[in-house]
């Protein structure tokens, strides 16, 4: 009894006693008190969530980084330079605790706008509207004063000119889908260098699948479905076009094809082409990335896209495949099939997500995948502190072939990777609560299709879906 809080004591009788006496305590046990009502002591929260808690949390997350990503542009002195017209040789961006132009925060810019989309709250698109509003009017200045001096800063280099998948991909993902959502943003020309790196200087294998040279030639890294795909998809829209987007779609089933592991459900990190066996490293954020490209490539697919029904088939098995290695408080491990490497947030952020989003969106049923989305996104918020940071974020990653390589990697809250799918997360719970009926029924968390309507702690459903009480 030591770790178990009894919520429940209407079943608790006590003996007859005079009003001169006190009352005599009966034993607990399983003929005076329902034991199976009793609160077990969870290390996640188990409950019913509400609306307001999942906001408070995202907002928690949100002032956070709308603190430590300043849009200014400073002297070696720390002074603020406000004519771009003529930067001194020394202007340099503000350096935030996150940087404006990495690939993280192109997932943040994304997902900002979805929060937005869903919750209706203007500081989420108007952060994103300000920082990249600010990063273009300061690239012509800084494209200037890298021509008169040889010398780019850090963060603008990526903008005025990227290089490669990792400066272009989630960044020209973001900067179409903001210029669609806010049309006094004057990006077009960065749109164009960074798609230009996209479609045209990006290494490929000879099928066209995305792919490195390291660690090894011709190696495929499961994350770069995610870093060019959604943007070839977020082309499509952003010129009316549906090529971009049945390319995207046929360079997903070759990732399928190649990094799928049909009896586990899950993906594999890493592909070197020729090889004879081919390293099976189920790394959690990899897959997180593999599944939120999907997801994106289903939103934009007509019904009758030639790709839906493999793409939709993937998701509905990556899913069910990842329910069976859930942890017991919601979380997803940095290996996802080695229970004993750590549990990871930013993954498990992701896959709040994208479950969520399939119930949403009617790919898979709540009633099964509600509370596997609600106890990730537990664990997630659990990994929020007092200051609105996330805990248990792995570091950046590249490809292994051995399970030390992943288990020792790094976490810090400075980690970038977190802050995105976190925002994701929570806007897409808010939008499953709001469209589903989570019930706690005999202690257990259950998503129902209507409103049962329940007053009792147990519960059957009669031929509407309402409660009826089940006695004991």
């Amino acid at each position: 009894m030591s770790r178990i809080n009894i919520f429940l004591l209407s079943g608790l009788v006590l003996a007859s006693c005079s009003s001169n006496k006190q009352p005599k305590e009966v034993e607990i046990n399983d003929s005076t008190t329902p034991l199976h009502l009793l609160q077990p002591d969870y290390t996640t929260p188990y409950k019913v969530l509400s609306v307001d808690s999942v906001k408070a949390d995202i907002d928690r997350v949100f002032s956070y980084i709308d603190s430590v990503t300043p849009a200014r542009v400073v002297n070696e002195e720390g002074e603020v330079i406000d004519d771009l017209t003529n930067l001194p040789d020394d202007a340099k961006l503000n350096q935030g605790t996150y940087r404006l132009t990495s690939y993280e925060w192109g997932v943040m810019y994304m997902a900002l706008l979805d929060a937005y989309n869903t919750l209706g709250d203007a500081k989420y698109k108007d952060y994103v509207s300000d920082r990249i509003g600010f990063l273009a009017k300061a690239a012509p200045a800084f494209a200037e004063l890298a021509s008169r001096t040889g010398r780019h800063d850090g963060q603008m280099r990526q903008v005025i000119a990227p290089a490669t998948l990792d400066d272009a991909g989630a960044m020209s993902a973001a900067f179409m889908r903001a210029a669609m959502a806010d049309s006094t943003l004057k990006i077009g020309d960065i749109i164009e260098r960074y798609y230009d790196i996209v479609e045209n200087h990006t290494y490929r294998l000879a099928d066209g699948t995305i792919a490195r040279n390291r660690p090894h030639h011709n190696s495929v890294w499961l994350d770069d479905m995610f870093m060019a795909l959604p943007s070839m998809a977020a082309r499509s829209a952003y010129t009316n076009d549906p090529k971009q987007l049945d390319e995207a779609a046929r360079i997903a089933g070759l990732f399928i094809d190649r990094m799928w592991i049909p009896e586990k459900g899950i993906f594999r990190h890493g592909y070197v082409e020729g090889l004879e066996h081919e390293p099976s490293m189920a790394w959690g954020r990899a897959n997180g990335w593999a599944i939120l490209t999907m997801c994106q490539l289903l939103d934009a697919m007509p019904e009758n896209h030639p790709q839906r029904a493999k793409i939709l088939s993937t998701i509905k098995e990556h899913i069910k495949g990842l329910s069976q290695l859930q942890g017991r408080d919601g979380f997803w491990h940095q290996l996802l099939d080695r229970n004993d490497s750590y549990e990871e947030t930013s993954a498990t952020a992701i896959f709040a997500y994208c479950i969520a989003h399939a119930v949403n969106q009617g790919w898979v049923e709540a009633v099964t995948y509600g509370p596997v989305a609600q106890l990730a996104w537990e664990a997630v918020a659990s990994k929020i502190n007092d200051k609105g940071e996330v805990e248990g974020v792995c570091v950046g990653t590249g490809m292994g072939f051995d399970p030390a390589y992943y288990y020792y990697r790094p976490v810090s809250v400075k980690a970038a990777h977190g802050y995105g799918p976190v925002i994701w997360a929570g806007s897409e719970i808010i939008k499953m609560l709001n469209s589903s009926y989570p019930r706690l029924n005999d202690s257990a968390i259950h998503y129902y299709n209507v409103d049962p309507e329940a007053t009792v702690p147990i519960f059957s459903l009669d031929e509407n879906g309402k409660a009826t009480e089940v006695l004991h």
